[in-house]
């Protein structure tokens, strides 16, 4: 089981929270009104933090250096950005993720490499999708036969830079759409992997597992 640490105490907070609590993580929760914790249910058994969510100090109270991922969904954008740097530039939690309620601020956060979910179409699953290591392929369609889905991959940092052909031939994928700072667009012939893009791609659905595990390593020559 992996450690999580969340910023914000509020109905997004709580909802994450209770979800990786029950699936038998461990969980830190940060906020800055200690009030906020009594939304909390009893049987809640992760950590719960009082102060600011970009505060180092705090931050080492939640045990951020062996989190596997952080989640900063408090009510501010400016917070939760910033917290979010901190804790990948300064702390190195390997899978990090910003709730924004400014969706024109995308692009400078996709170019900070700061993966953000958008308050006007935000669910709490969204942000499972990007922070539970078994989140590392998500489907947003089945077709009707239910043998086909299309999903949004998660790729090992190894493939940045790699062509789309390449990651679709060592997966075994057709990749449908990318989206980068925040727009959808087709890839082309020439497309590589850029940090901060999204990759959609249909698959098998009974394949997911291998697919997930072929990118969740670096390229096969880099292996070797």
């Amino acid at each position: 089981m992996a450690h999580f640490v969340i910023m914000g105490c509020g109905r997004v907070g709580v909802s994450l929270a209770h979800t990786l609590d029950e699936s038998g993580h461990s969980v830190a929760i940060i906020d800055q009104d200690d009030r906020a914790f009594r939304r909390l249910r009893g049987s809640f058994g992760g950590r719960k933090v009082t102060g600011v969510g970009f505060d180092r100090d705090t931050l080492k109270n939640a045990d951020i250096e062996n989190a596997y991922a952080f989640a900063a969904v408090s009510s501010g954008d400016n917070s939760n950005i910033l917290a979010t740097r901190v804790a990948r530039e300064i702390f190195h939690v390997p899978h990090v993720v910003a709730r924004i309620y400014d969706p024109g601020r995308a692009e400078i956060y996709q170019r900070l490499g700061i993966p953000t979910v958008a308050a006007v179409r935000w669910s709490a699953d969204q942000v499972l999708r990007r922070i539970l290591p078994e989140q590392s392929i998500n489907g947003d369609f089945r077709e009707s036969s239910g043998r086909l889905i299309l999903g949004e991959l998660t790729l090992h940092d190894g493939w940045l830079g790699r062509s789309i052909k390449e990651i679709e031939a060592a997966a075994g994928v057709r990749v449908a759409y990318l989206t980068r700072f925040g727009e959808g667009m087709l890839p082309g012939s020439g497309t590589s992997y850029q940090e901060g893009d999204v990759v959609h791609a249909m698959m098998e659905t009974a394949a997911t597992d291998e697919v997930a595990r072929v990118l969740s390593k670096q390229p096969r020559e880099e292996q070797e």
